[in-house]
């Protein structure tokens, strides 16, 4: 996999590149360059498949860079020291990325991910998705890994999630429903900021937007599309608070 090195600090260019070295033989790093100039005239000269990406430099921005290409064909993985919304972000874009310092095992399974997307990378889709999710203080779409690829929805359209394992099953305001290759903490953790989200039980988040009935007796949550969800017990009193400060009660 050829690959070019994109970092403003030569120290970090070099560290990276033994790592990859040790770590990654399948890369073959073709150049490396300091700016977004010369990052653009190097992609441009070698074609790489695989752009590890600063994103803080001077003069032009990492996501600068994309403005000079019309149509992105080649992976990018950003090396940040960004955190929290901006890391989301990235996690709901399938957007890869990897903190200063770099971790080894997190480079290595970058590096794997980046190879196998190659032949349906969907890179551009990606991108434009972390732009707009950049742009706002909350992403409103997010893409979900599929057998086939990626598949973007809008966050509005999630009815409810359902733990299946090492699984999620996601259902959605069109009748379907999705099966995603990720636990349903991960979910968790990325919309733990958005209020009308609710852990309402070990296998289930529901989006309280599409919430029918309450049922308190039989600890059961009843759902815009018919179906049942059940509320764990230690879990109504903070239920109850959300519907409140979500002014969805009315003298309860």
């Amino acid at each position: 996999m050829n690959v070019i090195l994109v970092d403003d600090e030569e120290r970090a260019r070099n560290s990276l590149q033994l790592l990859l070295k040790e770590y990654c033989p399948e890369v073959c790093v073709l150049a490396t360059a300091s700016n977004v100039p010369e990052a653009v005239l190097a992609i441009q000269t070698h074609r790489p498949q695989l752009v590890f990406l600063d994103i803080e430099m001077p003069d032009y921005s990492g996501f600068e860079l994309l403005n000079f290409f019309r149509e992105v064909d080649f992976e990018i993985i950003f090396v940040t020291a960004y955190h929290e919304f901006a890391l989301k972000a990235f996690e709901v874009s399938a957007v890869d990325y990897l903190l200063k310092p770099v971790d080894i095992e997190k480079l290595k399974l970058a590096v794997n991910k980046a190879g196998e997307r190659l032949n349906n990378s969907q890179m551009q889709s990606r991108l434009d998705l972390l732009k707009d999710n950049f742009k706002s203080e909350q992403f409103n779409r997010i893409a979900l890994p599929m057998a086939e690829g990626l598949l973007f929805i809008e966050v509005k359209d999630i009815i409810y999630l359902e733990a299946e394992g090492a699984y999620t099953r996601i259902w959605v305001a069109n009748g379907s429903s999705l099966m995603i290759s990720k636990r349903l903490k991960f979910f968790e953790d990325i919309l733990q900021d958005r209020p009308n989200f609710f852990r309402s039980h070990r296998s289930y988040m529901v989006n309280i937007n599409y919430l029918k009935k309450y049922n308190k007796g039989e600890s059961s949550l009843t759902l815009d599309n018919g179906k049942t969800v059940f509320i764990s017990r230690d879990k109504k009193g903070e239920f109850e608070a959300q519907l409140k400060r979500n002014r969805m009660t009315l003298g309860y």
